[in-house]
């Protein structure tokens, strides 16, 4: 195979594609996506680790439950990476970089209690929906809409999951 430049380790790619928003609009959202991607990747790894280590008398519906989350949390990632791309910006290249640009914490604990999963998660999610606003109110900003347009629906999809989350874990007496 030919070593071009566009293929050389080291070579500057130019990844700007065309946009009204303007330069400091298309790299301060698609930075913030790049951001959000990063803590969603993370969002389901620690719902898939939960669903594949639950235990306990509730496994079944837990275990259904956080199946179905981490796969919607998955359909996240996809349309939040293309955004960024789409606005010319670039995107996550490695897990090095999940890690480094992560806001959520990981759970390498070889025991967590079930609710004490959920909980976790729950929490995860209230936080994943304040980047998301974060995000949001940089968009209205830029008057990015279509970028806004999308992060309303993730808001709206990530506080489903969070009260699902809550009320799987609520003790009414």
């Amino acid at each position: 195979m030919a070593n071009t430049d566009s293929n050389r380790k080291g070579a500057a790619t130019n990844l700007t594609t065309p946009t009204d928003l303007g330069d400091d609009a298309r790299k301060e959202v698609s930075a913030g996506l790049t951001k959000l991607l990063a803590d969603v990747f993370t969002l389901f790894v620690k719902t898939k680790n939960f669903h594949w280590h639950v235990s306990g008398p509730h496994f079944r519906d837990y275990h259904l439950l956080l199946d179905d989350q981490a796969a919607l949390v998955f359909a996240m990632i996809d349309p939040v990476a293309e955004r960024a791309r789409k606005l010319g910006g670039p995107t996550l290249r490695s897990v090095g970089q999940v890690v480094s640009l992560k806001r959520l914490s990981d759970n390498d604990a070889t025991f967590v209690a079930p609710e004490a999963m959920l909980d976790e998660l729950r929490h995860d999610n209230e936080a994943l929906v304040k980047y998301m606003r974060e995000l949001h109110q940089l968009c209205d900003d830029k008057e990015d809409v279509a970028t806004a347009s999308l992060i309303e629906n993730w808001i709206d999809q990530t506080e489903e999951r969070v009260w699902f989350l809550f009320e799987t874990t609520r003790h009414t007496h």
